[in-house]
């Protein structure tokens, strides 16, 4: 769940406009509707369609990591807002690349599929096409000149229900719509630098809508994808962090080679950090490297960024900027004692800011 990089956004718009939030439109349903629940849910209070994932050039074998991001917001019910975020990570050079476009929208998003969205930036158009994991993605940064991708993607497992049902309650928190295709084959172009390369890799899709509920501004939130080598399984686990009385709430799904849904509570794993990083540029500091256990499922593993700088820094109005911490990982660990690998996204938002003066803290590159 990524609720908490755009609650300030919200509440920053809603407050601007003397106007207060609402999710009124948003739509609960018993079970979640496919596939129209992929389809933009009118005036929603916050939706995404979320990709990230491992990539490889299929000459070099060298590897990258890809986030591309399509949010829609209307906090007041009135407005439609949309925003894009691209990121690139190359482990072999230590590079980070993003960009992002926050827009109002003419007019409100219709509830149509295939999907058809688009956001453009100067002379750039990113977009986002298809449905139930056959998508096509666009994007080239402007920011970073060079940078670009053109992906297709095809589902390699059924779809994945969080909660059973696609809705997922986060405790007294929210209940939030939520499914994931937890491993699309994807396969195209990424251009790094100027070069392009041909690669292949398998991209992990999170669709969920009715977000606004979370506004609370000292609240965090963890939340990871972990699609592993052998067995063939995926995990999706995160937490949320109360700053103010340290309450955490925890919960996910397991996804088994044979397609079976298992849903986690907060008692049937333990997420512990186990170091930390210090962004020099927003002086938050970000647990950076974990280890996860599921004693139900066999698992003990470690979750490690391929490097630590993966902070994005969101300059978004003159008085708002968001930072939050997404990131290329590996796995390593075992499975019932057996050695095991994969591949891994983590995102960490709204962390505490580190009041030392600079100069004092020690941040890798």
């Amino acid at each position: 769940m990524k609720t908490l990089l755009l609650s300030s956004l919200l509440l920053f718009l809603t407050t601007a406009c003397a106007l207060k939030p609402t999710n009124k439109h948003d739509v609960f349903q018993e079970r979640a509707q496919l596939p129209q629940e992929e389809a933009p849910h009118v005036r929603n209070s916050l939706e995404w369609w979320y990709f990230t994932g491992h990539l490889k050039d299929k000459a070099t074998g060298e590897t990258f990591g890809v986030e591309y991001v399509f949010f829609h917001f209307n906090p007041t019910g009135k407005k439609d807002w949309q925003m894009v975020n691209f990121a690139i990570t190359d482990p072999q050079q230590k590079q980070f690349r993003y960009d992002y476009q926050l827009e109002k929208l003419p007019q409100l998003l219709a509830p149509t599929l295939p999907l058809n969205l688009l956001v453009e930036k100067k002379a750039q158009q990113w977009t986002l096409t298809g449905q139930e994991g056959s998508y096509h993605l666009q994007a080239r940064m402007a920011a970073h000149a060079g940078h670009a991708i053109n992906l297709i993607t095809t589902p390699a497992k059924p779809i994945l229900l969080h909660g059973g049902t696609g809705y997922e309650q986060y405790g007294p928190v929210a209940k939030a719509g939520y499914y994931s295709y937890s491993r699309l084959a994807t396969a195209g172009t990424l251009e790094i630098g100027g070069k392009v390369r041909q690669v292949e890799g398998e991209l992990w899709y999170d669709r969920q809508w009715n977000c606004n509920s979370v506004m609370a501004k000292d609240t965090g939130w963890d939340w990871l994808s972990i699609q592993l080598d052998e067995p063939r399984e995926e995990i999706m686990a995160y937490q949320l962090h109360n700053k103010l009385t340290g309450e955490s709430i925890g919960g996910g799904s397991h996804l088994s080679a044979q397609n079976q849904n298992t849903h986690l509570a907060a008692a049937d794993f333990q997420l512990e950090a186990l170091d930390y990083w210090v962004s020099p540029r927003s002086r938050q500091r970000y647990p950076i490297k974990w280890r996860l256990r599921i004693p139900s499922q066999g698992y003990d593993l470690l979750i490690e960024p391929v490097i630590p700088n993966q902070e994005l820094s969101l300059r978004l109005f003159k008085a708002i900027n968001l930072h939050y911490w997404e990131g290329m990982c590996r796995v390593t660990g075992t499975h019932n004692g057996k050695p095991v690998t994969g591949n891994s996204y983590v995102e960490i938002t709204n962390r505490s800011e580190v009041k030392t003066p600079k100069k004092d803290v020690a941040a890798q590159p």
